[in-house]
């Protein structure tokens, strides 16, 4: 069955590929004990103090903060401060979308980039943004992409070798986006010191903030 890594807890979790073809694009975010319909059955919680950090340190829990660029180079000062960081996502899923990203090397911005679909899925923009940064890198280029999204960097860095294998086809059914998961697999090969790795949605660190803050840019252009 595909793993994934709770964006909440970081747990790898598992569902059944049945349950996965019923939604086509969807990539769950979320074990048991942290999914929001279970949450919702619950009475609220009272809020205790701050639950963000205010200089720098790391915002609690993994919610959507939808802060400006600005906003969190103010917030957030933790994390790696070189390679490129990614984030896609839809609002609703599927609905309109945004992705981005942003390479930085020893804490300044070498490239941003950043873009919106009027229908998609988070799936497709999370791919998106990672095809965009390996467009962006030069084929010599010595440096770690990172994603939030489990999925793709599994499909990428497991499943793909063997899908391609396969004449791009799989025994549970079809590969959900494989016009742009072929794409980014192609340019991964062209990238071979290249890593990508997988990191926690909302972990405080702040170029993975920025991506997001890029990827939901679109949320807050003026009509």
């Amino acid at each position: 069955m595909p793993d994934f890594n709770c964006t909440v807890c970081g747990e790898s979790f598992s569902l059944p590929q049945s349950t996965l073809d019923r939604f086509p694009g969807w990539e769950p975010k979320y074990c048991r004990a942290h999914s929001p319909a279970k949450k919702a059955t619950k009475k609220p919680a009272k809020k205790s103090g701050s639950s963000r950090s205010r200089s720098g340190g790391r915002a609690s829990g993994t919610q959507e903060l939808d802060l400006t660029l600005d906003e969190v180079l103010v917030r957030f000062a933790d994390g790696p401060t070189t390679g490129v960081f990614t984030d896609g996502g839809a609002r609703p899923n599927p609905g309109p979308g945004g992705w981005g990203f942003v390479h930085v090397e020893d804490g300044e911005i070498i490239e941003q980039r950043h873009g919106h679909d009027t229908s998609t899925t988070n799936n497709r923009m999370e791919l998106t943004a990672l095809i965009e940064a390996y467009r962006h890198l030069p084929e010599d280029a010595e440096i770690t992409v990172y994603s939030d999204s489990n999925l793709c960097v599994q499909s990428i860095n497991q499943w793909a070798a063997g899908w391609k294998r396969r004449g791009w086809t799989r025994k549970t059914g079809p590969i959900k986006n494989v016009e742009l998961v072929r794409e980014l697999y192609e340019l991964h090969l062209a990238h071979p010191e290249v890593s990508l790795e997988w990191i926690k949605a909302h972990n405080g660190w702040r170029w993975n903030e920025y991506a997001d803050s890029l990827a939901t840019a679109w949320t807050r252009a003026t009509p």
